[in-house]
């Protein structure tokens, strides 16, 4: 879904190749308590940093673990979010999402590809 997509930004209408890259934890390069996911926005790097309580506050609500691959698709989406909603600024590398938009992000790919109830965030 989004290792590999492409989305037309609000503005420009130009329609950018994203790329899934890399998946790093951001202790160890740059000291913060993130996970950074690295995503090519035709040719451009683009990180999206998730921070690790979101891991700790997905497992408390659901008592289920996050995934690298699940990282990755709820990263994708925010990044496909912000380019259509045009929130996304070119030229701009790094994304630091708080913990209640990674797990917005994360419960909205859930739904999207139909997974079981007891592992949506349940919202108030």
């Amino acid at each position: 879904m989004y290792e590999d997509f492409h989305a037309t930004d609000r503005w420009t209408g130009q329609t950018l190749h994203c790329i899934y890259q890399a998946l790093i934890v951001a202790i160890a390069t740059r000291h913060a308590d993130a996970v950074d996911i690295k995503f090519l926005a035709s040719g451009r790097p683009v990180w999206i940093a998730l921070p690790h309580p979101t891991w700790v506050e997905y497992k408390k609500r659901t008592g289920r673990v996050i995934t690298d691959p699940l990282a990755i698709q709820t990263a994708g989406h925010f990044l496909k979010t912000a380019i259509e909603s045009g929130t996304y600024e070119h030229g701009r590398e790094m994304y630091t999402l708080t913990v209640d938009e990674s797990l917005g992000h994360l419960n909205a790919v859930l739904k999207e590809v139909g997974a079981p109830q007891d592992a949506m965030i349940k919202t108030a």
